[in-house]
């Protein structure tokens, strides 16, 4: 049975007057076998009418994953994504429990992991647009308990060997980590558009490996400085629920549930 915990009113603040801060949706799939990785291959096409289609769906990318722990120029067969932005968390929890094509992709799938987030900042644009809306200031501190970090940027053909010789370092340091709970190297076009998405306890553990110096912070700081990204965006979110597993555990080991944590019941 996938336990399924979603907390819709203390984490996701509410707009000044506009209802309810969007909740956005990250659905990590694995498949087993060549077939299924085949028809995921596949779908990365032919799921994008069926996905423009669900009630009250924003923002959405289908994604594949790399080999490694963020970016990475190495393609996962058998590891595909789903991110995507709806107005309340009630809608994003239907939608990946019924919603085509989410519930299809999560048929076929050996295991699957349905993230929901809260946004609390966001800088960029990806794709031209500026998704994840972040609460008003004064109800986007950082809550307590989990955080989720996404970097997306879209590499320069120019520097794509500059950037791509430091990868190994970044990776080995956040596979290293001892506080990060679950990072994936995510992307639209191999090599030119990466994403790379960790969840860390809080955001002090977030923070200490962000700005701690090392192979990261050397990399965006030598990234920006020679103008290596054509577009880029960086966002944090309150992790406020999941369903499902991710490699055989829950990806949270040593937390209660969210809804746990406040005193409520999913």
């Amino acid at each position: 049975m996938r336990e399924a915990t979603v907390n819709a009113k203390r984490q996701i603040p509410t707009g000044e007057g506009n209802g309810p801060i969007a909740v956005v949706s990250l659905s990590l799939y694995r498949f087993a076998s060549p077939a299924a990785r085949a028809w995921a291959v596949a779908q990365m096409g032919l799921a994008r009418p069926a996905l423009a289609r669900a009630p009250g769906i924003g923002f959405r990318k289908l994604l594949g994953s790399g080999v490694g722990e963020g970016f990475t120029p190495r393609p996962n067969w058998a590891v595909w994504a789903i991110l995507a932005e709806w107005p309340d968390a009630e809608r994003a929890r239907a939608a990946a429990a019924g919603d085509r094509p989410l519930c299809a992709w999560r048929a076929r799938a050996e295991e699957s992991l349905d993230l929901f987030l809260a946004p609390l900042s966001r800088r960029g644009r990806w794709s031209g647009a500026a998704p994840f809306e972040p609460a008003p200031p004064a109800a986007a501190e950082a809550p307590p308990g989990p955080i989720a970090a996404l970097t997306r940027a879209t590499l320069r053909p120019a520097a794509l060997l500059r950037f791509w010789g430091r990868e190994p370092a970044i990776s080995a340091a956040i596979g290293a980590n001892p506080d990060v709970l679950l990072k994936i190297g995510l992307g639209e076009t191999p090599w030119l558009q990466q994403v790379t998405f960790s969840i860390w306890p809080d955001a002090a553990a977030m923070d200490r490996f962000a700005r701690g110096g090392g192979p990261h912070a050397g990399a965006i700081a030598a990234a920006r400085r020679n103008g290596w990204f054509a577009e880029e965006l960086y966002a944090r979110f309150a992790v406020i629920g999941r369903a499902g597993a991710w490699q055989g555990r829950d990806p949270l080991p040593g937390l209660p549930s969210v809804a746990a944590r406040q005193g409520e019941t999913a």
